[in-house]
């Protein structure tokens, strides 16, 4: 009997599925917090601690300015802690508040300016967008890009686009009313609509002609053997081309692709909620970190624009107005400025408990669905 095995499957399994994970989210959790902390910084409040994942410390220093930085033992997200909070949560602490001199005051994050506290807790998802727009903008600019207009050359015989009245050398503007610039905007918006009405626009000699049309459900096997349900219009597009952009059109084409983003992370979302789309898509660390794994297989360079991908979808979700995340904040400090005074205690107390059942129950669901991946 050898009981090595099942221990050494348990080890190859972390290495291959969880690190890849660690690896790719950790600069992006880092460069999230650097965000609060340089706004911190720059309108002077003071920062007790800069966390690299929660709990206690693997190692730990001090700078010049007194904040703490830590890499602590549980390293699935960060944190970074002002002077006058009660938590990592940006919980105030109303005690201490109380209590405090007029220099306390002076450097402590509850009493700065309402548009100086949005800003800070803003500025941690804004960091993830120019992150990644750092990261694609690179990308584009120093590899060879290929790209492929959103031109149709063929409509394949009996297919949901030749039944709409598609023809080869139609150039699709739009889909739903959202913009497109190459073909593969095309297919990422298609796949996601697979059984769903679409309203499409296309240039054709000169007019735009709109069009109708049901992407036909599609069983398709990614390189990793994985199926995937997805929406297919049977057209294909011209032949792609390799262009060199420069800096300009790098960073254009990057800020694009970062709005495709975003655009497609809350069409997911809307389609969650309302019931068209499964919540088995939600994934946590398992799902992200077999991901990453099987991108890391394709070449370092799709490792780090994976990265940049999970940047734009981490400054998005913090941007949500639940409590305990930063679009909860920023929600508090809405009512802050309508009402002229903060909400009261009990009313904040009860979003936050709101907030961390509904981010309790998330992650519940994403570690089930990353379970049933294994």
């Amino acid at each position: 009997m050898n009981i090595i095995s099942p221990f050494l499957n348990v080890a190859v399994g972390f290495v291959e599925n969880v690190l890849p994970f660690f690896v790719l989210i950790t600069p992006v959790i880092f460069f999230h917090e650097l965000g609060h902390f340089a706004f911190a910084r720059l309108f002077g409040v003071r920062v007790e601690t800069f966390s690299i994942g929660f709990g206690p410390a693997i190692v730990s220093w001090l700078d010049r300015k007194g904040t703490r930085w830590k890499i602590s033992w549980i390293p699935l997200g960060g944190y970074v802690k002002f002077f006058g909070d009660l938590d990592a949560a940006s919980t105030p602490d109303r005690e201490a508040a109380e209590n405090m001199t007029a220099q306390e005051r002076a450097v402590a994050f509850p009493f700065k300016p309402l548009y100086q506290r949005a800003l800070i807790v803003a500025a941690g998802p804004v960091a993830n967008f120019v992150l990644a727009i750092g990261i694609l903008t690179a990308f584009l600019w120093l590899s060879p890009t290929v790209f492929a207009p959103a031109s149709i050359s063929k409509v394949l015989p009996g297919s949901p686009a030749q039944a709409a009245g598609f023809k080869a050398g139609d150039t699709i503007i739009d889909i739903d009313g959202r913009s497109v610039g190459s073909f593969d905007d095309v297919v990422a918006t298609v796949a996601m609509r697979p059984g769903e009405p679409l309203t499409v626009t296309v240039a054709r000699a000169g007019k735009d002609i709109v069009l109708h049309v049901t992407p036909r459900l599609a069983i398709v096997r990614d390189p990793f053997g994985e199926t995937e349900k997805l929406g297919r219009l049977g057209i294909l597009g011209v032949k792609p081309q390799i262009v060199h952009l420069g800096f300009a059109g790098a960073l254009s084409e990057a800020g694009h692709t970062t709005w495709l983003i975003v655009q497609t992370t809350l069409d997911m979302v809307s389609r969650i909620f309302a019931g068209s789309s499964a919540v088995s898509q939600l994934h946590g660390p398992l799902g992200i970190g077999k991901l990453a794994a099987q991108v890391a297989q394709i070449s370092l360079l799709s490792l780090i624009k994976l990265a940049a991908f999970i940047s734009v979808s981490i400054g998005l979700v913090n941007l949500f107005p639940i409590p305990l995340l930063d679009g909860g904040h920023l929600l508090y400090y809405g009512f802050e400025a309508v009402l002229g005074r903060p909400l009261g205690a009990r009313a904040q107390d009860v979003g936050f408990r709101l907030g961390l059942a509904v981010i309790l129950g998330l992650v519940l669901l994403e570690t089930w669905n990353d379970l049933k991946l294994f």
